[in-house]
């Protein structure tokens, strides 16, 4: 577990800004007349959020090299 949360650490501090940045939003936005469907509930606005902070923070996460020769081993089967 504390393995997932190291490697997605990005992404979940993305989320946690997310969802406060989207009840925020509803807080001081929102919807008045109760039609907007993420705005016009903190939950669809802090989820929305949330996802959406994710997705941004998780697209910074750097990709790890992998050693010409470790694929060459990999592909031949030792």
């Amino acid at each position: 577990m504390k393995n997932w949360i190291v490697k997605n650490k990005l992404g979940l501090i993305g989320a946690l800004v997310g969802a406060v940045a989207g009840y925020v939003y509803y807080a001081q936005v929102g919807c008045v007349t109760g039609t907007c469907a993420i705005t016009s509930s903190p939950i669809n606005s802090t989820i929305y959020f949330a996802f959406m902070g994710a997705l941004a923070f998780s697209a910074f996460k750097r990709e790890t090299k992998v050693k010409e020769s470790e694929t060459v081993n990999k592909s031949i089967g030792e």
